[in-house]
Parts: structure tokens; C-alpha cells; sequence
């Protein structure tokens, strides 16, 4: 993921798989590996977010239109 630190997305990731939005396998390799996959209640948060997303984007004219009314009135 550009823009974050190996040390930042793995803490991240760890923190997922603590609240089981994520699991993890590590693989006893040289050089070891783990994966990371949604769970199940991951992927109902995805489903979730998704639905937000498309919110967003259904309103987002009414949404601009908004801010650049009230930043006139302000």
C-alpha cells in the first residue's frame, strides 16, 4: 500500500485481527510469510461500508452544493 510504513500496516493489521475483522496465517518458511483475509464479519463490515460509499456518491452533488451554499452565507 503506498503511502504506509511496514511498521504502521502491520500494527493496523494486527488490530484487525484482534477485533476479527481479519485472519491471519503465518506460514513456518524462509523467509517467513503470513496472509491476511477478510472474516466473516469483515467482509459484513465491508458489505456495510459499500453501502455508505454509495450513499456518498448518490448525494454527493447535493452534498457540494450544500457546503458551497453555506461557505457564501457562512
Amino acid at each position: 500500500m503506498p503511502g504506509i510504513s511496514r511498521r504502521m500496516l502491520g500494527h493496523t493489521l494486527r488490530a484487525l485481527a484482534r477485533d476479527g475483522l481479519v485472519t491471519r496465517t503465518a506460514y513456518a518458511e524462509v523467509p517467513p510469510r503470513v496472509e491476511y483475509e477478510l472474516s466473516d464479519l469483515g467482509r459484513s463490515l465491508a458489505r456495510a461500508v459499500d453501502h455508505l460509499v454509495g450513499w456518498v456518491q448518490r448525494h454527493q452533488d447535493e452534498i457540494v452544493r450544500s457546503r458551497t451554499h453555506h461557505d457564501a452565507t457562512g
